[in-house]
This record gives C-alpha cells, sequence and structure tokens, in this order.
C-alpha cells in the first residue's frame, strides 16, 4: 500500500476525523470512558494499533476497488476484522474441549481475505519493534506467517482429512500455546463465580462493586424482557436444560476495554444444571459495536444481510469459529443489536510478554498462521450460512497459486511499511490527547 505523505499536522487531522466518524456518538455520551480509552492506547504503538482498526480499513480503504490475489471471490469471504497477534486464546467450545483460536468477533465481517492478513502482519511488524528484533527478524517472522497460512489452507483445499489439520487442543499444541490451553485448565467456575459473587440468603447474588452497577426496576425489566428474547436465538442443543435459564440476579457494568468503551453492557447470573451453587453461569449482554471494516464495504446483499450489529457479530462468530459458545446469541435493548454470550472462566489470552526467543517467537507464529487459515476455511459453504456459497478454502488457494512468491512479499513489504506508519501515527495521536486537541474529551 502507499499512504499519501502528509506532514504530521494533516495526519493529525485525518485521524481526528476518522475518530469522529468511528467514536463520535459513543464518546459525546461517555468521555470518561474514551478518557480511560485513549490513555490505555497512549501506552504504546501496539496499544494503539489495537484500538483503531476504523484508522487501519481507512488507510486500506482503496484497495476495496481490487489487488493482489483478490477477485469475486475472495474479496467476499468472512473475516475476523481485528486480526492483531493479541487476539488469539483459548475457550471451551460446544463439545467441551478446550481450544486454542482466534478469539473476539467484534469486528468480523465479510470482506478481502488479504486485510487479515495484512492486520496480522503489520502487528509482527509492531511487537517485533517493540522487542527490539531487527527488520530481517521481522520479515522472517512474517514470512513464516505467510508460509504457515499458505501450506494450511492448500492443505485444506486438497482436502486433508480432519486428523491431519488438528486444531489446537491440550493433546495437539505446543510451546505457549500449550501453556495457555494448561493454565486454561487450571482455571474453575468456582473461582470466576468467587471474583463476581457471593452468596446471601442461601442463594448466590452479584458482589457490589468491582466495577458493577445496581439497576434500577425499569432498566431491569428491559434487560429481563431482551433476556427473553436472546433465549428465541439459542440453537436446539443449547435449549437442553430448561432449569438453566432461570435469572438469579442482573447488574449493569461499563465497557472498560479498548474496544468497549462507552458500550453499555450487563451480567445475568443464571441458576447452573443442578441446584449446587457452583455450578451458576454468568452471561453478559453488550451493545454490538459497528465494524470498522463495514464502513469500506459497499455490497448491500452483506449489509441487508444482518437484522442488527448484534445477529452481525454472532453469525460472523459460529461461521468463523467451530462449535462455538453454547450461549452465543443476539438480542435487542433500547432499539440497539446486542451480542449476549458467557463470561467464561477458560479464556486466557496468548500472552506476549515472556515470548522473547526468535526461535520460539516463530514457532508461535507459524501456529497463528495455521490457525487463521483454519479460521478463514471454516466460513464457507459449509458453515450454515448463505452469505458466503463457496469453498474459500479453494477460493482462496487458487488464487495465491497465482502467485507464489509474491504472496509473501505482500505481506512483509505491507508489515514494514504500515506498522513504521502506526508508530508516527502513535505519537501524532499522543500529541493530540496530552495537548487537549481531541473534541469532546
Amino acid at each position: 500500500m502507499s499512504v499519501p505523505q502528509l506532514s504530521a499536522e494533516q495526519r493529525g487531522e485525518e485521524i481526528l476525523a476518522v475518530f469522529d466518524t468511528a467514536f463520535g456518538e459513543l464518546l459525546a455520551a461517555d468521555p470518561a470512558a474514551f478518557r480511560v480509552k485513549f490513555r490505555k492506547m497512549a501506552a504504546s504503538a501496539f496499544a494503539f494499533y489495537r484500538g483503531t482498526a476504523c484508522l487501519f480499513y481507512h488507510d486500506l480503504d482503496a484497495e476495496k476497488r481490487g489487488g493482489p490475489y483478490l477477485d469475486d471471490r475472495t474479496s467476499r469471504v468472512w473475516i475476523h476484522g481485528d486480526l492483531h497477534a493479541e487476539n488469539f486464546g483459548t475457550y471451551m467450545d460446544a463439545t467441551g474441549r478446550l481450544i486454542f483460536n482466534v478469539n473476539d468477533f467484534d469486528e468480523a465481517y465479510v470482506g478481502p481475505f488479504t486485510w487479515d492478513l495484512k492486520r496480522f502482519a503489520a502487528s509482527m511488524a509492531l511487537i517485533g519493534y517493540a522487542k527490539a528484533l531487527s527488520d530481517g527478524q521481522i520479515s522472517e517472522l512474517v514470512t513464516v506467517y505467510a508460509a504457515a497460512y499458505r501450506e494450511r489452507v492448500h492443505a485444506l483445499a486438497t482436502g486433508a482429512k480432519s486428523d491431519e489439520v488438528p486444531p489446537f487442543t491440550l493433546d495437539t499444541a505446543q510451546g505457549p500455546l500449550l501453556d495457555a490451553l494448561r493454565d486454561a485448565r487450571s482455571l474453575t467456575r468456582f473461582g470466576l463465580l468467587d471474583s463476581m459473587t457471593e452468596i446471601r440468603d442461601f442463594e448466590r447474588r452479584f458482589a457490589p462493586g468491582g466495577g458493577s452497577i445496581e439497576l434500577d426496576a425499569a432498566t431491569r425489566y428491559k434487560v429481563l424482557a431482551a433476556f427473553d428474547g436472546y433465549l428465541e436465538t439459542l440453537p436446539e442443543s443449547s435449549l437442553a436444560r430448561p432449569d438453566s435459564y432461570r435469572v438469579k440476579d442482573v447488574v449493569g457494568r461499563r465497557g472498560i476495554g479498548i474496544g468497549s468503551a462507552g458500550l453499555p453492557s450487563y451480567n445475568i447470573l443464571l441458576e447452573g444444571n443442578s441446584d449446587a451453587l457452583e455450578n451458576d453461569v454468568i452471561i453478559y449482554i453488550k451493545q454490538a459495536q459497528t465494524p470498522a471494516v463495514s464502513r469500506h464495504i459497499t455490497d448491500p446483499a452483506i449489509r441487508d444481510y444482518f437484522q442488527h450489529e448484534g445477529h452481525r457479530t454472532v453469525i460472523s462468530q459460529r461461521a468463523l469459529q467451530a462449535h462455538a459458545d453454547p450461549w452465543l446469541g443476539w438480542t435487542e435493548l433500547d432499539a440497539a443489536g446486542q451480542l449476549v454470550a458467557e463470561v467464561s472462566p477458560y479464556a486466557v489470552d496468548l500472552d506476549w510478554g515472556d515470548i522473547d526467543d526468535p526461535e520460539e517467537i516463530a514457532a508461535v507464529v507459524a501456529d497463528l498462521g495455521r490457525a487463521t487459515a483454519a479460521m478463514h476455511a471454516a466460513a464457507d459453504d459449509q458453515s450454515g450460512e448463505s452469505l458466503v456459497p463457496f469453498s474459500t478454502e479453494r477460493a482462496i488457494d487458487a488464487a495465491i497459486a497465482a502467485d507464489e512468491a509474491g504472496f509473501e512479499d505482500l505481506l512483509v513489504d505491507f508489515a514494514h511499511e504500515y506498522g513504521a506508519r502506526a508508530r508516527a501515527d502513535h505519537q501524532i495521536f499522543v500529541d493530540l490527547f496530552r495537548n487537549g486537541r481531541i473534541p469532546g474529551l
């Protein structure tokens, strides 16, 4: 890609305009939440990059009219939308297996498959720079990722058996991925419940404090009505436990993550699958956001496929993630689409803090390339959704095969160029923020 050469002042104005489009309404409603979000983004170039998918797709916008490896099919596959190196971790799937895979599908949409790969590649350039790796070492890491993605896509496209391309589990994962899975296995539902609830009058309730907000009667009624609507969106296999839908308690929460600033959310405590108090389940209802990539995909067939952003998030996650969370569903609250899912006791994110050895980093990056390929391959004509009615792995495999050599070079060049752009943008953003130049704060 080629970003126009702008002065720092001009680029600052461009960043502010993109922020206004992406965040303006939420920022006006909750400036305090965005002060927290922006402080987190100011901490590092990578944190800034994580919080600015809107800017990334603004800069990629010209490619929506075409680009290497993109055709009518590979330009409209289900993509993660925010595929950076920290959006991987563990989850308990619907069959009870702990899986390491891509997580956080809030930005998922339908678009060019290369956009996911470029977003990941640039994130590796930022991580590599922060770990003082040379440009040559960063190039090698992106090459490893591209090669692993290519190899796995080809295996899936040519009919590899499932035991030849297994998911990352306690039996198949290695290194930091296995460490994350083992950490997840050591966690318990009781530990999660103990951190968020207490037992009062022989019944479990949410504990006060810790970010929870007591609801007035009218809000509680609205949330419970939204919960009833959510139950209708669950797959039949999730409705086999009728006792598990008795609500014990409801609280509000403020969105505090980099990606959830200003978004209202609620936690609901449900009866578990027995009378024992340690089996209770916590789910969350969170207002779903407009994915950054959707502003740059103009196909009405894609836009009109979704009822609202909650529906879009859930359908996308179910398409991209085999055996997704059985509690995953959607609803509406105050005319806004909501995402509903379990607050999982088994979620552990990949921790890059102690992954410093270049060989170990390369092994992890190769696995993440394979995980990316499996995700792209899952969301196609076999996913149960009609929006992508073809084999994505075959389409992507054929596109890459037309220019094998250029595929790795494309991602390596982009990683360096956009990594440098993100570092410069981070400094511009920090100066805007510290000098009071961001409107609304």
